[in-house]
């Protein structure tokens, strides 16, 4: 159990009491200022290091276990640095790399996901991003255009549990198996940040209602798609076209991240910013239990839904930054316990990661005093023949 008195004196009483009723040594958020910050290389860069030292004035130091990670020092900045702004190098976690690299994603196949690193398509395939908050998935895209990997995405604002949309049948781009009526639906053209005049009075009207995010009864709305994600030359009801009940068994993803709202109490860094937001939005965020108990619902309808989109021989990965057992080994034995298609895998690539093994057999446990990274719980499942 946490020992409280143990505890940094900055942490609210009531979050104390939250670690300990869940088992968590509070002395972790101590951790924040000996924690390295790491960067993600854009491939091919490697050559440049040099001039980055220089411009961050700081060494870059090769993480052996993940591919262009690099570890800096927790106080260097990187937002005003020319080789952030020129997309040579991004911020990430090297625990949120490991859930991306457990995907084992090939050139070629499909995937859905928040912002994985689509660099690892290769010249084929397709990634699919869904997120039911617009602000969230439009960072995504600036992402993806910055750093020039949005040529096979597409970006759809959508409930996570229940979107259903599966990737682009090629045959969809020759007119052959549409499901549009020759004179309903507009053909969709290259895309651009333009936005026409009926799109911005429908976003108009959301603002207005006071809604930044899509109701779970709404159609997906596509806001970003690339030249080569498929959808180019598609009537916008085949891009928009739901998936039957089975379909998704053989023309399902390949792979799916379901990287799940949590309490990010695992996040130490991302804890360590309410002394500054205010320890009352901790409390409105994190410690209130009947939003906890909407997480725990939350967090195995997406798992449920993403499975469900999971063609048969698939993966999928299920991860969250929280460092409760609620929810994570909790929600993958419910999941577990409701279908008998699903079984964990062993994560391959994670025997060399510094890493800890979860109370379920095949799961893992990142933590900032294990693995110098913020807390993450990772688990991955396959998709049965039955």
């Amino acid at each position: 159990m946490a020992d409280a008195r143990s505890a940094p004196e900055s942490l609210p009483p009531a979050f104390l009491e939250f670690l300990q009723e869940n088992g968590l040594d509070p002395m972790m958020y101590s951790m924040v200022d000996t924690i390295p910050r790491y960067i993600r290389l854009k491939p091919g860069m490697e050559p440049q290091i040099p001039e980055i030292q220089s411009e961050l004035k700081c060494h870059l130091n090769k993480v052996s276990w993940l591919p262009d990670f690099y570890a800096i020092p927790p106080q260097v900045q990187i937002a005003s640095s020319m080789a952030y702004q020129q997309g040579k190098i991004y911020g990430i976690d090297a625990a949120s790399g490991a859930a991306v690299l457990a995907l084992d994603v090939q050139p070629g196949e499909h995937v859905l996901d928040l912002c994985a690193a689509p660099d690892m398509l290769g010249g084929r395939g397709s990634l699919t991003g869904v997120d039911v908050a617009k602000h969230r998935l439009a960072a995504c895209r600036t992402m993806l255009q910055k750093y020039s990997l949005g040529d096979r995405c597409r970006l759809f604002v959508a409930d996570g549990t229940s979107f259903s949309i599966l990737p682009v049948n090629s045959s969809l781009g020759n007119g052959e198996g549409s499901t549009c009526h020759k004179d309903n639906g507009s053909t969709l053209l290259e895309w651009t940040s333009k936005r026409s005049w009926k799109d911005r009075q429908k976003s108009k009207k959301a603002r207005m209602a006071g809604s930044p995010h899509l109701t779970s009864t709404s159609e997906p709305e596509l806001i970003y798609y690339g030249k080569h994600s498929g959808l180019v030359g598609l009537h916008k009801c085949d891009a928009l076209r739901p998936s039957a009940d089975d379909e998704a068994q053989t023309s399902g993803y390949d792979k799916v991240l379901v990287d799940a709202e949590c309490t990010h109490d695992g996040s130490i860094k991302h804890i360590q910013k309410f002394e500054f937001w205010g320890w009352k939005t901790l409390d409105r965020r994190v410690l209130d239990a009947e939003r906890t108990d909407d997480l725990l619902h939350l967090q195995l309808r997406l798992l449920t839904n993403g499975f469900k989109l999971l063609k048969t021989g698939g993966s999928l990965v299920y991860s969250t930054c929280s460092l409760t057992v609620a929810q994570n080994e909790n929600v993958v034995q419910q999941f577990l316990c409701k279908h008998s298609s699903a079984e964990l895998q062993k994560i391959g690539s994670a025997d060399s990661w510094p890493c800890r093994s979860g109370s379920i057999f095949k799961t893992l446990r990142f933590d900032p005093a294990t693995s110098q990274t913020s807390g993450l719980f990772v688990a991955k499942f396959t998709k049965l023949q039955i």
